[in-house]
């Protein structure tokens, strides 16, 4: 049986995969694995719930609060915010929990269930797995005043803006931004908070209906901010996806600058400032070679992890470093943020331009990406991606081709039935025939 909780939640189709039962029962579980870990303080545990623009976010919003409520917890609702601003809340308010409804960069009609622990923390593996076995448990129920009450969250907007821009140091006065919130959860919080900083915005991708959420905008579809910056003559422009916890942008000729760049050019920022102690970045095997070679040049060291925020955070947590992400665009700048943070990301981009007085071109060319070609294979067994021995001839062959002028990478998702062939190399093309080859492998040796 497949794990109900993926790399970053419970997501699926909403009212297929993710319904309103399943919602209530995930909370209730919750409830009483948190409380059995000693996760609440005191006798009357306070969770935080909010949901990003999507219609269903209503009423899967609805069962989250009456299934907590149900088991004896204090449910406040804030409404329509950004993943981060929730983690941010449930850290600075003392809460013991907080839910996030929101399928992040994934289409309008899907939705999510994110739990986030006292402190602003996404949950570990085992406590996912223990709230899946304890669903549909009999239990017993809590009565008159000891049932939980569901009340209104009023100021999650104000105290979130508030908290992103303080953690500026200078304004970013002068600098004309295009901000593409997805039609998502960004719409509101994140215009506020450029032009509370300073910043002269202009905003796209603001519908609230939730209807076209990440739908041809956003960090997934770049081409209309683009092409808004170039038409109205702006220093560049930054994106996030539906949940506002990743953050893209691209440069005053409409030149996409990715998750690896931002990267780069934040720890080097950091770096410059003396707030890198360990001259350490957390990054996925999923970031471009060229990070590798730009951090290598700059003495900076770059620890790599599996595919998942969640791990550049565990990552980051054992080590005490401050800054991570992944090529996407989650960046973790963990002086400010539990986790990734779309709207920080750009915040503190920006305030870069302005230290150096740098475009974001410039800023962005100390990471020069190799050419990367990424295959998702369908219709196989992923499970057995890692030991098939014509598989993992193949890997090595392409690998001895390439040598130190590329990578291989080859891994069953996390989050889709394919398993994702992944290579870079000196040139596009080179890059192109390795990754055609080793799918067809794939194809062929793991045929379901």
């Amino acid at each position: 049986m497949a794990r109900l909780f993926g790399t970053d939640g419970v997501r699926g189709r909403a009212n297929d995969d993710i319904t309103a039962e399943l919602a209530v029962e995930l909370s209730v579980a919750a409830a009483h694995v948190l409380g059995s870990f000693g996760a609440f303080d005191g006798p009357r545990a306070r969770a935080i719930v909010a949901r990003d623009t999507r219609p269903s976010g209503d009423f899967l919003s609805a069962a989250v609060s009456a299934g907590l409520a149900s088991a004896g917890i204090d449910v406040e609702d804030a409404g329509v915010l950004p993943t981060p601003g929730l983690a941010y809340l449930v850290q600075s308010t003392g809460a013991d929990l907080g839910v996030m409804i929101s399928a992040s960069h994934n289409p309008a009609p899907d939705n999510g269930i994110k739990f986030f622990a006292r402190g602003g923390s996404k949950l570990p593996d085992e406590v996912e797995d223990a709230i899946e076995a304890r669903m549909h448990e009999q239990w017993d129920r809590p009565q008159g005043d000891r049932v939980g009450t569901i009340t209104q969250y009023p100021h999650a907007v104000d105290q979130y803006v508030g908290h992103l821009t303080g953690t500026l140091e200078r304004p970013l006065d002068g600098l004309t931004v295009v901000a593409d919130c997805a039609n998502g959860a960004a719409y509101l919080t994140g215009p506020a908070a450029l032009r509370a900083a300073g910043a002269t915005v202009h905003v796209i991708g603001d519908r609230t209906d939730g209807r076209q959420i990440n739908e041809g905008c956003g960090s997934t579809h770049l081409e209309g901010l683009a092409e808004a910056v170039v038409r109205l003559g702006a220093d560049c422009g930054v994106a996030f996806d539906g949940d506002a916890d990743r953050c893209l942008a691209v440069d005053h000729e409409g030149n996409v600058v990715d998750g690896d760049q931002i990267m780069g050019i934040l720890a080097l920022a950091l770096d410059a400032r003396g707030e890198l102690p360990d001259r350490t970045l957390v990054a996925t095997v999923m970031s471009n070679l060229g990070l590798k070679i730009a951090m290598r040049n700059a003495g900076i060291a770059l620890i790599q992890t599996a595919v998942g925020d969640r791990y550049v955070l565990e990552e980051m947590n054992r080590g005490d470093h401050p800054l991570g992400g992944e090529q996407s665009g989650h960046v973790v700048m963990s002086r400010h943020a539990t986790t990734g943070d779309g709207e920080l990301t750009a915040l503190h981009l920006l305030q870069r331009m302005i230290d150096t007085g740098s475009t974001l071109q410039e800023l962005a060319s100390v990471v020069e990406r190799l050419p990367q070609v990424m295959i998702n294979v369908k219709g196989v067994d992923k499970a057995r991606a890692g030991v098939d021995h014509g598989v993992r001839d193949a890997v090595e062959a392409a690998e001895a081709e390439l040598g130190e002028s590329g990578r291989v990478l080859l891994r069953p998702s996390g989050t889709e039935p394919v398993v994702r062939v992944m290579v870079e190399a000196g040139t596009a093309e080179q890059a192109q025939r390795i990754a055609d080859r080793l799918a067809a492998v794939v194809e062929e040796r793991l045929a379901l």
